[in-house]
């Protein structure tokens, strides 16, 4: 369960767990919990979201389909406190929808962008496998939350 921290920007937690009962005031976001998969693809790497429940799917999906047009972004935490955070703005993302949520794909034709983009993969690939929640983003706004299969 994770916690919003002092460095935790650009999203609030997906579940707000210890939330105080006295604080109606807190900034407070719920996002669809989903399972993450990141795979490299030519000119990038995908995201594929997907979720167990079919009221948070097609939350998921309504989320991106609304959001998609903003610049996509993910930031990793651990114990509540950020440990990365990537703005995916040197590559085109694109969000289309699958049965159980949906698949973000993100690439460039620049050889130096791919790179930086599967670069971005891989991270987000080792911290969610490591026990990090990932949130991805578009324009600043969370659209799902998640971790990887160990």
């Amino acid at each position: 369960m994770e916690r919003r921290g002092a460095f935790a920007t650009g999203a609030a937690p997906a579940y707000p767990g210890n939330a105080p009962a006295a604080a109606p005031t807190q900034n407070v976001c719920v996002v669809p919990r989903c399972e993450l998969k990141f795979e490299k693809c030519k000119g990038g790497f995908r995201i594929q979201c997907c979720c167990d429940d079919a009221v948070a799917c097609s939350t998921l999906q309504s989320l991106c389909q609304a959001l998609c047009d903003g610049t996509c972004s993910c930031h990793c935490t651990w114990n509540g406190i950020q440990v990365c955070n990537f703005n995916l703005c040197c590559g085109h993302c694109k969000c289309e929808n699958t049965k159980d949520g949906c698949c973000i794909t993100c690439t460039s034709g620049d050889s130096k962008c791919c790179d930086m983009l599967q670069a971005c993969c891989d991270c987000l690939e080792c911290c969610c496998k490591s026990g990090c929640c990932c949130y991805v983003c578009f324009g600043n706004t969370c659209c799902c939350c998640g971790t990887c299969e160990a």
